[in-house]
């Protein structure tokens, strides 16, 4: 069985560092002149697929814009999987789970056991409960060759306030949450299959990912404010484990398939650029 870490690696060789969201907000609906209701939601997010499925390494739904439908809403993020899947995309996607016990394991059945009418590539995941109350999705995931991008360093202003605070030993909380992450990619070759979420708005983090050993998505790139160009300053020396992730830079391009293309083929050279460095 193949881990998520080297499907990741090779993608990323053959399609490039980028990930793209599917983030179908109100706002962007409008702007692509469609309902925001469940057929404008199938009708963006196949718009989406059918455009940049097959460019892009990985995309990147945002469940929750699809499960403000309810259940119609969360069968066409099921209809939306499938059909990245089949275009060759990895699917990423963001649902920021966290709990303890059965409740975590029911969560890693959910998305990551290749059963599920939801099973993707990867997760993301919150440890605010402890990074330890997530091994459940952590073992689902290494059983059957998936991902889990745990949140270290958020974009977010108010994130500061936790990820940032200091433990007993003096390390910041988001450095506790690097290390433990860092112990489970030890010796993964070529690339480890546990990931973390670092903002490219953050700046210098003054914490230290080099030995992660596995993806770091930043997202943040575009809309939210940050440059490829900022990447430098966020991760220094692990700048060849950086997954950039757009989704209003691109997805604003809609709805013309041809534009969106456009879009991702300008940000993937941007992306490609720094990360040559």
């Amino acid at each position: 069985m193949e881990t998520f870490g080297a499907r990741l690696h090779r993608a990323v060789a053959e399609r490039g560092p980028l990930c793209v969201g599917i983030d179908p907000h109100p706002g962007l609906l409008a702007r692509w002149g469609l309902p925001d209701d469940v057929d404008g939601l199938d009708r963006f997010a196949r718009t989406v697929v059918e455009a940049i499925g097959d460019q892009v390494a990985v995309v990147k739904p945002q469940s929750a814009f699809f499960e403000r439908f309810g259940a119609r809403g969360v069968g066409i993020l099921e209809s939306t999987i499938r059909q990245l899947r089949e275009s060759g995309a990895l699917v990423l996607l963001d649902v920021k789970r966290g709990d303890i016990g059965s409740t975590v394991a029911a969560y890693a059945s959910a998305y990551l056991d290749p059963a599920a009418t939801l099973s993707v590539d990867a997760v993301t995941a919150s440890p605010y409960l402890g990074v330890g109350a997530l091994a459940p999705m952590f073992e689902l995931a290494a059983a059957h060759g998936g991902g889990v991008f745990v949140l270290a360093l958020t974009s977010n202003p108010e994130g500061a306030l936790v990820q940032r605070a200091r433990t007993a030993d003096g390390r910041t909380v988001a450095q506790t949450v690097i290390d433990e992450i860092s112990q489970l990619n030890a010796d993964a070759q070529p690339l480890g299959s546990f990931g973390l979420v670092v903002g490219a708005t953050v700046g210098e983090t003054g914490h230290d990912l080099s030995r992660v050993n596995g993806p770091l998505l930043a997202p943040g790139l575009g809309a939210q404010g940050a440059t490829a160009a900022d990447l430098r300053t966020v991760f220094g020396s692990s700048l060849p484990s950086v997954l950039p992730s757009y989704s209003r830079e691109v997805l604003g391009a809609g709805p013309d398939p041809v534009a969106l293309r456009a879009a991702v083929e300008r940000v993937l050279a941007d992306c490609r650029a720094v990360l040559a460095d």
